[in-house]
């Protein structure tokens, strides 16, 4: 059964095509500037060296299917000799509320409740569903599949995501903690369950998911317990360019002190702070590295503010669950990042995680990296959101 996988953006289309007799990954690639000048396609299939690209104007979601579709039928590039080999669709969605704790198969009541949401993801819901409806009408026979990123979370009791805010704005506003990036922190959980050779049910861990976005997860018995992004993504670590947690006094502050409304004060918290707007130098943990190496204070500033950031959600995962038998770090600084991982280790020996320093140095690879006496296993692994996308589709279309 092979599985296609839509990951749909307001101007950006990512897509992979899986076959899952063996899970095995067969062409995958991404549409970019949809809508705008300079669109294009570009397709790669797996253990061919040559990336197709075309370079053609694209109007809009349907049309980026459609090439698609045609890239993954070319003669010579393309996976499929048609398009009923495709068995189904697995479409990711942000945010679903607390409408659906699972993936479930798109009908017309799913994108009812779908749209319901778009107030809590106005700036993914909507192309999400633009995504599920150019797919719907190019393959209106083809089972189509939603995986929510807010799903693994809906497992927290109510302490860990209510606000201590007046109780009728969450019964009629639904403002809560949903937490983001759950496919990948279930993905390396269950992962990092197997490289044990643990039952999951067994175990407390703690993943990192940490890149541009960044967040934790507290996963106790294959459950999340917490998690450090709420309401929205903006919400518990510095990143890129996010500010993570602040004292939400500080935002009617810069507002009054700035001559700015509250949305324009979020939009900076969202799109200028974190690694960014304490640096001044970029939202790349690469170049706040570099810029580190050249004595630059306010990089090594930003990048210490981070690591206390993972640090004491790290410290407040292990009490919240009352020990920690693995800590997983994964995503592009999670997984590629030698010296983060270290500083993020460092002197927690007390909790009972050590770092191995030379099993450290390894990037983008499955590793066991803590060392023999440490009572936390400390992993790097991988994340793979859209295998667990094409796995759940999978499951979903057996059964159709």
């Amino acid at each position: 059964m092979k599985i296609l996988v839509i990951n749909c953006g307001s101007s950006s289309l990512k897509y992979q095509v899986l076959d899952m007799a063996n899970e095995t990954l067969l062409a995958k690639g991404v549409v970019d500037r949809i809508g705008l000048d300079g669109s294009y396609l570009k397709h790669e299939k797996v253990n061919v060296d040559d990336k197709y690209v075309l370079e053609i104007p694209i109007a809009d979601h349907t049309a980026a299917i459609e090439g698609v579709l045609a890239a993954l039928q070319d003669p010579v590039y393309g996976v499929l000799k048609n398009m009923d080999e495709i068995a189904a669709v697995g479409h990711r969605v942000v945010h679903a509320g607390e409408k659906y704790s699972k993936s479930v198969v798109i009908d017309d009541a799913v994108l009812a409740a779908l749209e319901e949401c778009i107030d809590l993801a106005p700036l993914h819901n909507p192309p999400n569903l633009m995504g599920i409806a150019a797919c719907r009408a190019l393959m209106p026979t083809v089972p189509m599949i939603a995986v929510f990123d807010t799903a693994f979370h809906q497992t927290m009791p109510p302490e860990s995501y209510t606000y201590a805010i007046p109780y009728e704005y969450y019964t009629k506003y639904g403002i809560r903690r949903y937490g983001f990036h759950g496919t990948s922190h279930k993905y390396v959980s269950e992962r990092a369950a197997y490289m044990l050779g643990v039952n999951i049910e067994d175990l407390k861990i703690i993943t990192c998911h940490l890149g541009n976005g960044a967040s934790v997860s507290a996963i106790k018995r294959g459950k999340c317990i917490d998690t450090s992004m709420g309401f929205t993504p903006l919400a518990g670590l510095a990143m890129g360019t996010r500010s993570g947690d602040i004292d939400p006094a500080i935002i009617s502050f810069i507002a009054a002190k700035e001559g700015l409304n509250a949305e324009e004060v979020v939009s900076i918290l969202n799109k200028k702070s974190g690694m960014l707007g304490v640096s001044g130098i970029s939202s790349d943990f690469r170049d706040i590295e570099e810029a580190i190496a050249e004595g630059n204070a306010r990089a090594e500033l930003a990048l210490n503010v981070f690591v206390h950031n993972v640090r004491f959600y790290i410290g407040a995962y292990i009490a919240e669950m009352n020990g920690l038998d693995a800590l997983v770090f994964t995503a592009g600084v999670g997984e590629n990042d030698v010296n983060t991982r270290d500083l993020i280790c460092n002197d927690l020996g007390n909790l009972g995680i050590k770092l191995d320093l030379i099993k450290n140095k390894v990037r983008g690879k499955e590793a066991v990296i803590s060392r023999d006496d440490s009572k936390v296993a400390i992993l790097l692994i991988p994340t793979n959101e859209e295998l667990v996308i094409a796995r759940d589709t999978y499951m979903l279309a057996k059964e159709l």
